[in-house]
């Protein structure tokens, strides 16, 4: 590993360079929303002359991952000045390649932009395509609802993450007039989500997106906001801002909050995208299709979603409510996309190595990102033959490659469903 730097317009970064490929870590694109910024939307930063991306990015504080029996579990520092996004690049020589921009899942409670999980440097160097991974805000931090307050915030980080990137991503090799947003769970639904508003980017890849759970009501956000409020002992998001941040994650976890939740009895996490009528207005009844109809787009699940999820396992019941919340809508939105004339192509991963756990959630990502070995320890991967595993890295990173380029993935478009088994 050696050090590279690069001059950009707020003056030089160092970053670093292996195997081909340059890497800028935790470059902030917001101040750090501490204090009085806190729940508040981004606020744009002052760079320093110069800068070292050399170090490794912080996620944004969070509890562990309900998924890490399947998945397995990562070690990351974590930190409120967690609003900074990491490059990959082949160079940062002014060529203009195609740019994507990562936008991780977690239920909008945990995850990173940068996790090993989701390292892009096999996908920019095969595609010849700068890879962005982005931090947002988690949980309380960014998703809490409180009438009369800007909500959704978690999303508003996503927009100025965008923003960063059409200001500065031709500096690092990037062209700003050719992006993809590619996200998976959470990060797929607010891909969706920025679509209800003025788009800042060009293509869109859906992952698994949650789109069959839509967004939550404003009057329901607000009760259980209250509760959460409550169990961390305030009762105003000024004293909320005072609260240790550890004070907000123990909150997610007090019995009231879970019985509350429980009570919506809409299976969904905590904390989500909220239909405020201010960031997502609630005066358009199809606003979802009309979204639809912004950009082309490439979106899929796989055959055993709810596998993934604690107490369910791989039986018709839980394929059935997997096809409600991420396959039926998937199909949906690649319908409505071509009837407004954008190109649509859907995709389903069928892979599921280990019986226990199938073609879950999320086991799609180590061969999108070619990253098996970041995942060896993952149960859902456990009976895997590796020469097939590398087989579909192959093959499906030179379809995501190739729909971030422009192009097609390489089938036919809606309705035909590519299976990669």
């Amino acid at each position: 590993m050696s050090g590279v730097n690069v001059k950009w317009k707020a003056g030089k970064m160092t970053g670093t360079q292996l195997s081909g490929v340059q890497r800028f870590s935790g470059i902030p694109y917001a101040k750090a929303p501490v204090g009085g910024l806190r729940f508040r939307p981004p606020v744009a930063c002052e760079w320093p002359s110069t800068l070292d991306a050399t170090g490794v990015m912080p996620v944004c504080p969070q509890l562990p991952s309900r998924l890490r029996d399947v998945m397995g579990d990562f070690e990351a520092t974590q930190s409120e000045d967690c609003l900074k996004l990491t490059i990959w690049t082949p160079a940062a020589d002014n060529q203009k390649r195609p740019v994507v921009v990562w936008f991780h899942g977690g239920a909008w409670q945990s995850g990173g932009g940068a996790l090993d999980w989701y390292d892009g440097a096999a996908l920019a160097k095969r595609g010849d395509v700068v890879v962005v991974g982005v931090n947002y805000r988690l949980a309380a931090l960014g998703w809490l609802y409180v009438p009369g307050e800007t909500c959704n915030v978690g999303l508003l980080d996503h927009e100025a993450a965008l923003d960063w990137v059409a200001e500065h991503i031709e500096a690092f090799g990037g062209d700003p007039d050719h992006v993809t947003a590619m996200g998976q769970s959470a990060g797929g639904f607010n891909i969706a989500a920025m679509l209800t508003r003025q788009p800042k980017f060009h293509r869109a890849l859906l992952q698994s997106a949650s789109l069959g759970r839509g967004f939550r009501a404003a009057d329901v956000a607000d009760e259980l906001s209250q509760t959460f409020l409550k169990a961390a002992g305030v009762s105003t998001l000024d004293q909320a801002r005072a609260l240790p941040v550890q004070a907000l994650l123990k909150a997610q976890q007090d019995p009231s909050v879970t019985a509350a939740l429980k009570a919506e009895g809409a299976n969904r996490s905590l904390f989500c995208p909220v239909m405020d009528g201010q960031v997502i207005d609630s005066s358009d009844p199809a606003i979802m299709r009309h979204a639809a109809g912004k950009v082309d787009v490439l979106v899929g699940y796989t055959k055993n979603e709810m596998a993934a999820f604690p107490g369910m396992v791989v039986d018709a019941q839980s394929d059935a409510l997997g096809d409600e919340i991420f396959g039926a809508p998937a199909r949906r939105w690649a319908e409505d996309a071509r009837a407004q004339g954008k190109h649509a192509w859907l995709f389903r991963f069928d892979y599921g190595p280990n019986p226990d756990h199938g073609a879950c959630h999320c086991i799609e990502l180590p061969f999108m990102f070619g990253n098996l070995e970041a995942f060896s320890q993952a149960p859902f991967l456990h009976g895997m033959d590796p020469a097939h595993g590398q087989y579909l890295a192959v093959k499906m990173q030179g379809a995501w490659i190739a729909f971030i380029r422009g192009g097609s993935p390489g089938w036919d478009e809606m309705p035909h469903i590519h299976a990669y088994q």
